[in-house]
């Protein structure tokens, strides 16, 4: 039985080491460690034991472990580099406070991943390749609700999702009477919010087919415009998540000079055809949320980027999958597994993901079920399913908010005859006709529908 002490070094005193897995000899090992705390520094030993190779043996390890564990991915952990000491400059804060913010500090160095070969484990295979089958039904089955195309809806229970996770929430009604252009008391501040990130979602669609940097920028520009000066623009400054100094944060990300060789090393690693399309996703997000390239909207981009992805690769052609919606289920985990990928494990993150996929598909299709019960409902008003009637009802199921000329688009018959059919929607609250007028129109809203988009984003909120 072979025995080996290894020693590592953490740079920074907050680094984690635990659940090392590694290989040893070519074989499958464990690894039982001390942490010690020396000068800010980690010292970790690690003691590691070669598997037992006789019969007996074997059967002791699965009983102890439960079976033969896979490698973990073999994947750079983050290295850190010193930065020129931190001064404090705030007004409001104590000495007290100024003196802990001020000091040292490291920010982190990405590794390039655009070449990195992606190994994985055969049961992890197996677990992508089950989950990219039930992708692609899912996308093939939901294209289209009796007609009725689903990716809209999708895309606004995404957009929200994507925005919950960093507490911005909002009902499905005011974020559509948002998009629609109400701004100010009438929807409130994180309706205006989460609106954006609908755009953004959209600019990351359209331009799925040649993810780049620039395309990167506008997705970018899209979700921040007038909110920050550098909307679309990569940062020129310091970055950190938590913490009031780069002295106290959680994570520095990376210098800015940094940022532009990084962007183009991940857009070169998100244009491979060599990775399953789910763990190439997970990984890039990863990587864009480690490299941080702005100054504020990097979570909302970086989740945008994985519909984009997706599409791209075929994965889904004709609706997004809400995977935004199958990470709010589990936010802690989300946030832990980016902290085990920065430290070289990328197992979590891509594990995350098919749960959060699988999750995904399940919330989307009770999504669908509520919408064809809509449309049945609206059609059952009428004997006769005339073509206004019926183009009236994609509308209802489709769009949760709409305008005067939007009716005016999607319809045809004469005027009298379309408001006569609003009308009796509204009678039948189908529709509800908003008090809000926005660029002088009258606003109906669907609450059936909204109530769906708030049951989706519920059921993606709720934990287990």
């Amino acid at each position: 039985m072979l025995y080996a002490l290894v020693h590592a070094t953490g740079s920074r005193s907050n680094d984690r080491f635990r659940g090392v897995r590694g290989v040893f000899l070519n074989e499958t090992i464990r690894a039982d460690f001390l942490i010690k705390r020396l000068n800010k520094k980690i010292e970790v030993y690690c003691l590691i034991k070669t598997p037992k190779h006789d019969q007996q043996d074997d059967t002791d390890e699965e009983e102890e472990g439960g079976g033969t564990m896979p490698s973990a991915i073999t994947w750079p952990a983050l290295t850190w580099e010193p930065q020129t000491p931190w001064v404090h400059r705030d007004a409001l804060a104590s000495r007290r406070a100024t003196r802990r913010n001020s000091g040292a500090f490291s920010s982190a160095v990405p590794a390039s991943i655009a070449a990195l070969n992606v190994e994985l484990s055969p049961a992890l295979r197996a677990r992508l390749q089950e989950n990219a089958t039930a992708m692609t039904r899912f996308d093939e089955r939901l294209h289209h609700i009796g007609g009725i195309p689903f990716s809209a809806v999708l895309l606004r229970g995404e957009s929200a999702s994507s925005s919950q996770i960093e507490n911005l929430t909002v009902s499905a009604r005011r974020l559509s009477l948002a998009v629609l252009g109400a701004s100010g008391s009438k929807v409130g501040v994180n309706a205006e919010l989460v609106a954006r990130n609908v755009h953004a979602m959209r600019a990351a669609l359209n331009t799925a087919e040649n993810i780049s940097v620039d395309n990167i920028l506008a997705m970018h520009r899209e979700l921040t415009r007038g909110l920050q000066q550098d909307s679309g623009v990569l940062r020129t400054q310091w970055v950190w998540i938590k913490g009031d100094s780069p002295v106290t944060a959680d994570y520095v990300a990376p210098h800015h000079e940094r940022v532009p060789a990084a962007l183009e090393d991940l857009v070169a690693f998100m244009n491979r055809r060599d990775i399953d399309p789910l763990a190439q996703a997970a990984i890039a997000h990863a990587q864009f949320e480690t490299i941080h390239p702005f100054t504020d909207g990097n979570g909302r981009t970086g989740r945008a980027l994985i519909s984009a992805l997706l599409l791209a690769r075929g994965v889904t052609r004709h609706v997004i999958l809400p995977v935004s919606s199958g990470l709010l289920h589990d936010t802690d985990g989300y946030i832990q597994a980016l902290t085990n990928y920065r430290a070289g494990d990328a197992e979590p993150i891509i594990e995350l993901f098919i749960d959060a996929a699988q999750k995904a598909i399940t919330n989307a299709e009770i999504l669908a079920q509520d919408i064809e019960t809509l449309r049945d409902e609206v059609l059952s008003i009428a004997q006769r399913k005339t073509p206004l009637l019926r183009s009236l009802t994609d509308l209802c199921c489709t769009e949760p908010a709409f305008t005067a000329h939007m009716v005016e688009e999607h319809t045809q018959g004469s005027r009298a005859s379309v408001y006569r059919l609003l009308n009796r929607m509204v009678e039948l609250h189908i529709l509800r006709e908003e008090r809000v007028k926005i660029q002088g129109q009258k606003v109906w809203t669907v609450p059936a529908l909204n109530r769906a988009l708030d049951d989706f984003a519920a059921r993606a909120g709720r934990r287990g």
